[in-house]
């Protein structure tokens, strides 16, 4: 007899109910929404809520529900109208510290959003926008990161009185010219203790002793991934300003980053944002005036310049500057050794760090601000003309005092959490150093062409699909229908997975999982076959399904490994379209082999399996 154990049985009905609970919010479509969150990426201030519950109440705006969580504030709305109007009264009131943008949010009901069941992701081919492939020049970059270890070796020589001719980049490697031997020798010493980065070798001129100098290989790969980094950061915070709600920007090989941006059309704008620039200064804080005197009044010290804090409140600094993003070499967040707080460390180049160690030493005990400054794109109407131009932001983003005197390596503590120094870090990386790039990619789609792909793709589904069903019912009778179960499940089990991963459903993938409809019965086809041979051979109906499930595995299992191979191979080399047909053919080649043979075995078995005595197969 055919019969499964109690526990197999339990495990199939498990996978299915979770599988049918994680497919759901598939079905409950969007709310119109308005999101808010930091223009700078720090975590946002709980009485944000309040603020925006003035607003509602004053525009007379009934929200559908309002999410909040220290990345965002997600309010949703009834219709495209109240939208509108309820984000232009938030950027009115909100101002530039907070980036306001429309958003489509998923109309998951609150019980399946508490189990984290969310619906798939869709790709710029569904949704519609713009995608740019942009290309980082990393010669330019290496080049820009030996004149730093020029400028840092001239220096150096400089503040160790130490005699030299000329100290120039060379190709690959830099070399400094020195006057005698002994200066050489100093050189060496005092560069290798500054400068480990560095691999020295002598190298005698004809009338100077030279030291040639070339960057350890390894090194050099990780500045250049530190600048490709800190272009993503720029760019992320660029499409901030965009309003784009689940952009994608990712890294895509060594030298190439892909940004996607949904649900925008004006290609123009958002180049002109993603080129914008920015940068940071350290300054001291004034100490001797009273800020809020000189906000009020409009007189301002004329040694000081009056700024603003990220919560709104006024801070004057020194018009004197200690430090730039063009100093910085690097910045990390981590947490301090002495309380445990979280803190970003910060590494200055050499001109930098004598500046700041020379401030530190005067000013233990007073507060020192880093100011972070955007240039960004701005469009006008002027006379009813299009004028385009560029608007400088200046924003203190960090105050903190001076406890020691330090240089070229130092922390910024004062942070309220541990995201909001990495931010920060983030933030100061970015205002550095950035590789250059070039946009070498760029397409639109529009988002009337997105909604016809995701109908022409639906409908291709759903064709393949019952196609497959009658042929099979006709075919195999019973065992046909208990593979159109089998097939039924297997769709739903790949919507759920897609869904669960967080996975981006693109047009190839749809390909992908028509493609996984007509595979996923083949198992089934052997199988079913399998049996009738088995019948024809003169074994009893019992023998033979056991021997048909037997027997077939083999097969079965060679011709989707290879399958998954492939699959998996796509994954790995391939770009964002074929990595979604990659992903949604390697999810449906798993549930397809788990339904088609462990999932029919089981109704079968429930069918057939509790007869002793079953005198023939309706097959």
């Amino acid at each position: 007899m055919n019969r499964y154990a109690a526990w197999k049985y339990i495990l199939l009905i498990a996978v299915l109910v979770i599988g049918i609970i994680y497919a759901l919010p598939n079905l409950f479509g969007d709310d119109p929404a308005v999101q808010v969150s930091s223009s700078r990426g720090f975590e946002l201030d709980p009485a944000l809520q309040g603020v925006v519950e003035e607003v509602l109440e004053a525009e007379q705006i009934e929200p559908v529900s309002m999410d909040f969580t220290p990345e965002r504030l997600m309010v949703r709305v009834d219709g495209s109208d109240t939208q509108l109007a309820l984000a232009d009264a938030l950027r009115e009131e909100l101002g530039d510290a907070y980036v306001v943008a429309l958003n489509l949010a998923p109309a998951t009901p609150g019980w399946l959003r508490a189990l984290s069941a969310e619906p798939m992701v869709l790709g710029l081919d569904l949704q519609g926008g713009v995608h740019f492939l942009m290309e980082v020049d990393m010669e330019t970059a290496r080049t820009q990161q030996l004149e730093r270890f020029v400028d840092d070796i001239r220096n150096l020589l400089r503040d160790e009185r130490i005699r030299y001719r000329s100290v120039r980049a060379d190709r690959e490697s830099l070399v400094a010219e020195l006057r005698t031997a002994e200066d050489r020798q100093t050189a060496m010493t005092e560069i290798s203790r500054e400068l480990p980065e560095l691999e020295l070798e002598s190298i005698d001129g004809g009338e100077t002793f030279n030291i040639e100098a070339t960057v350890d290989p390894e090194v050099m790969n990780e500045l250049q991934q530190t600048a490709l980094q800190q272009n993503i950061t720029t760019l992320r915070n660029r499409v901030n300003e965009l309003g784009v709600a689940e952009p994608i920007i990712q890294q895509q090989g060594a030298e190439r980053i892909v940004v996607q941006l949904p649900g925008v059309q004006d290609t123009a704008e958002a180049k002109r944002i993603l080129g914008s620039t920015a940068t940071l200064e350290y300054r001291a804080v004034d100490e001797q005036n009273d800020p809020y005197e000189a906000e009020r009044t409009g007189r301002v010290p004329p040694q000081s310049r009056l700024y603003q804090t990220r919560e709104g409140e006024p801070i004057l600094l020194s018009r004197r500057l200690i430090a730039s993003g063009d100093n910085l070499t690097s910045a990390s967040a981590g947490f301090d050794q002495r309380n445990g707080q979280p803190n970003v460390r910060v590494t200055l180049d050499a001109v930098g760090a004598r500046r700041m160690f020379d401030f530190t030493s005067e000013n233990v005990g007073n507060r020192m601000a880093v100011v972070f400054i955007e240039q960004r794109p701005e469009t006008r109407m002027v006379d009813g003309e299009e004028v385009r131009d560029t608007r400088r932001v200046e924003e203190v983003i960090s105050v903190a005092v001076v406890r020691e005197p330090f240089g070229r390596e130092f922390q910024t503590t004062g942070l309220g959490s541990a995201r909001e120094a990495s931010q920060l870090a983030l933030l100061l990386r970015a205002g550095a150093l950035a590789a250059p790039v070039e946009i070498i990619e760029e397409r639109t789609v529009g988002p009337s062409l997105g909604a016809d792909n995701i109908q022409k793709g639906f409908n291709s589904v759903i064709i393949g699909f019952c196609l497959v069903l009658v042929v099979m019912a006709i075919y195999y009778k019973i065992f046909g229908l208990v593979a159109d179960l089998a097939l039924t499940v297997n769709l739903v089990l790949i919507v759920a997975l897609l869904s669960m991963i967080g996975a981006t459903l693109t047009l190839p993938g749809i390909a992908g999982i028509v493609l996984t409809v007509g595979m996923a019965v083949d198992a089934n086809v052997l199988i079913f076959e399998r049996i009738r041979e088995e019948l024809r051979l003169g074994n009893t109906p019992q023998a033979a399904i056991r021997a048909g499930y037997g027997k077939a595995f083999s097969t079965i299992a060679d011709a989707n490994v290879t399958t998954l191979i492939a699959a998996l191979v796509l994954f790995m080399f391939g770009t964002g379209p074929v990595k979604g047909f990659a992903v949604t053919l390697s999810l449906g080649i798993v549930t397809s082999m788990f339904t088609a043979i462990f999932g029919t075995r089981g109704v079968v078995n429930l069918i057939y399996g509790r007869r002793k005595r079953v005198k023939s197969l309706a097959l």
